[in-house]
Formats: C-alpha cells, structure tokens, sequence
C-alpha cells in the first residue's frame, strides 16, 4: 500500500517505511509528524482518489533528523556597470521517516509538542474544503451545456446530436478530440477560442459560469 502525499509545494509517492526529504518540519528528531493532504491511496489494485474519502486518510511519520540542503549559488553581473553579486542558499530540510498509512479517519498518537498537529489540522482543512467544492458541483445540473460560455441553443443541439451531453464529457476532451468536433460541427475555432475545456472543469469544481448571463441562469435555475 502507498499513497502521494503534499508538503512544502511538492508531492511524494511514500509507502511505510520509507524515508523522504522535505521541507523544514519544526520538530525534534523522534517527535511524530502526521500529513492530511493525501491525494492518492492504492492497496493492491484499488485505488482511492475521492476527496471524501482521502479527507479520512492521514500518513504518519517520524522525524529522523533536521538537515540543510547542498548550497545554490547565485551569481549576478551587470556589464559595464562595475557591478556583481554573489549570495549563495542551503535550504532548511527534515528527513522523515513514514511509520504507517491510516484510513478510516484514524488519526496518530501525538503528543501536544508533536511537530505538525499545527499543520495536519490545516492540511485537513483544505481537503474538507475541496470534498465541499466537489459535493457542490455534484449538486449542480452537469447537463447544462449552455452554462458554457459560447455554447447557444444551436450549438447545444449539435453537441447533443453528436453525444455529448454533459460538462464531464467536454472536460475529458483532448487537443485530438477539440480539433475532431470542431470540424465535424463545425464551431469554427469556438471551442479553442471559448476555452471549452478549462470552463467545463471550472464548472464541475463549482466555480461559477464566466458569463453573468449564465451566473443568472444558474441563480434562477431556469435555462434561458
């Protein structure tokens, strides 16, 4: 069993066990750290990727040691100018050692001076908050293509005659799939143009429409 965890801007791919290099984790060597921010889980051949379900998820770990990493130089001149720098940079790391992965909302043993009961209870947070955005795009009617800034009652009829009915199937489109329906419905560029793709994963992530006319649509849940 392994997940992929964030931390510090980056993620890893950690199993029980192993050992990783991040970024500075106040703590002593010892102390138990914890990770909420997990977005992804896989035992055997399941794997778990709902924000839901990865919000009742944590890793946990053991701070093996502080470290500093190898020093970047950065060196500056401006010519003619008379002018150089030169600083150099070690960034403050904390290897850590992964002691096990808890499902089911379990959660481990820490001491109130643990190194990051402060930052689990934050990490929690932001996966609460992304399964809320997730649950309200659930709610909303993913059908409605006219949500869609530059999708018209004409075109709709097209995407809808050609099978395509919903904002998730427009998401999954790729540059082939944008450059195929553009010339089979011929939407003369529309959907490059529009940013068909990034709008309909907007929606499905509960963003609101872009156009205030479909923001009024989606108020008075009426299709206009």
């Amino acid at each position: 069993m392994f997940a992929v965890i964030k931390t510090g801007g980056k993620q890893f791919r950690v199993a029980a066990n192993d050992e990783i290099t991040i970024a500075k984790l106040e703590g002593e060597p010892g102390d138990t750290v914890a990770f909420g921010n997990v977005l992804m889980l896989t035992d055997g051949e399941k794997s778990t990727l709902g924000a839901k379900e990865l919000a009742e998820i944590t890793v946990a770990g053991e701070i093996v040691r502080q470290a500093r990493g190898e020093k970047v130089i950065a060196f500056k001149k401006r010519r003619r100018q008379n002018s150089k720098r030169k600083r150099g940079f070690r960034a403050e790391l904390t290897i850590v050692r992964i002691t096990d992965i808890l499902t089911g909302g379990k959660k481990p043993e820490m001491k109130k001076g643990d190194a990051s009961t402060v930052a689990v209870k934050a990490a929690a947070s932001a996966v609460k908050g992304k399964a809320k955005a997730e649950a309200k795009a659930e709610a909303l009617d993913a059908s409605n293509l006219s949500l869609i800034s530059g999708v018209g009652p004409t075109i709709e009829k097209k995407l809808r005659a050609a099978g395509i009915t919903s904002w998730n199937d427009i998401a999954a489109w790729t540059e082939a799939d944008v450059a195929k329906w553009d010339e089979e419905l011929k939407l003369r560029g529309r959907a490059t143009r529009e940013e068909w793709v990034v709008q309909a994963k907007e929606l499905l992530a509960g963003k609101p429409p872009r156009a205030k006319v479909d923001q009024a649509e989606q108020a008075s849940g009426e299709d206009y």
